[in-house]
């Protein structure tokens, strides 16, 4: 979820009356929160198999966090003579938000959902619709199967760039398993640190905490030393959430295959967006290695201070 205010925009904001793109009482209504309005869980959709699972997974977050979901679905409008825009454009894309609605109100009958169709480019519009979220959900566009991911691709930009943080969804994942964080000791990992607890204690969920050590440069004293500091250096968080059941690996390797490696038997994998490098772009290696490997949905969280770039 959104750990920061971002520049230029309110800290909070209260939902407009969202567009109802279905015919009237096809659509569950929705049902108020005690909270007030605040950013929502936000999950784009484009009609595939994959985007209902990400408004499953959005939905289960909105629930959590008290939060409305607002679920998007984006299309470019070109001009053509042998078309009715309103039957051959308009009504596919209808019948999409529709589904989506109805699949985030069956989830969590709880949450108030709302729907929206914009124009325009997926990526612009999700950029621009992640200021104003406290988490933005999608689909992972298909990146562990590509040989070759470009650099354009939606779900990677996205990740990079959003100015929240971004739940990344799978087709085909665990229904239940450990919660896995990779922790490095920077100040951006410790917010993903805190939201892994907060997960593992919502799902009652085993959290694996793991941090990664380079073999070829023997830690002082130790391996086992280590290990004891490491296991020390959770115990606020153990006391912060004392029913979330704990476990700390200290292994050998590079973080990036480490936390892959991993990820092979989590039920979500949560990672700080940059780690203790944040210089090196927008996207760390461990959090990119997530992305393009972990077979597990990824959180990439971002940092109190970190600002998203729109086009």
């Amino acid at each position: 979820m959104r750990q920061h205010g971002t520049p230029g925009r309110p800290d909070a904001l209260t939902l407009d009356t969202p567009d109802v793109l279905a015919p009237p009482g096809t659509l569950p209504e929705p049902v108020a929160l005690d909270a007030p309005a605040r950013e929502p869980v936000v999950v784009g959709v484009d009609g595939s198999a994959l985007s209902l699972v990400a408004v499953r997974l959005a939905a289960r977050e909105a629930a959590r966090h008290r939060r409305a979901l607002r679920i998007v679905h984006c299309f470019n409008w070109e001009p053509d003579p042998r078309v009715d825009p309103t039957t051959d454009l308009r009504q596919p894309a209808e019948e999409v938000i529709a589904q989506a609605v109805a699949t985030g109100s069956e989830e969590a009958p709880q949450v108030p959902v709302a729907g929206a169709i914009v124009e325009g480019p997926a990526l612009t519009t999700l950029l621009r619709e992640s200021g104003d979220a406290a988490l933005l959900a999608i689909g992972d566009g298909g990146l562990p199967e590509r040989v070759c991911v470009p650099l354009d691709a939606t779900a990677l930009q996205i990740a990079a760039r959003a100015g929240c943080s971004v739940l990344v969804a799978r087709e085909h994942t665990r229904p239940t398993g450990q919660i896995l964080v990779g922790v490095d000791g920077s100040e951006t990992c410790q917010a993903a640190l805190e939201l892994a607890f907060d997960t593992a204690a919502w799902r009652d969920a085993e959290l694996v905490v793991v941090q990664a050590w380079d073999p070829d440069a023997r830690p002082p004293g130790g391996e086992a030393h280590l290990a004891a500091r490491f296991d020390a250096a959770l115990e606020p968080m153990r006391r912060r959430y004392p029913t979330v059941r704990v476990t700390p690996r200290v292994l050998p390797g590079e973080p990036k295959d480490v936390l892959v490696e991993q990820s092979r038997t989590a039920e979500l994998a949560v990672a700080s967006a940059r780690g203790e490098q944040p210089w090196r772009g927008m996207l760390g290696a461990v959090s990119q290695a997530l992305l393009y490997h972990s077979p597990a949905p990824v959180l990439i969280v971002r940092g109190p201070h970190e600002v998203y770039v729109q086009e």
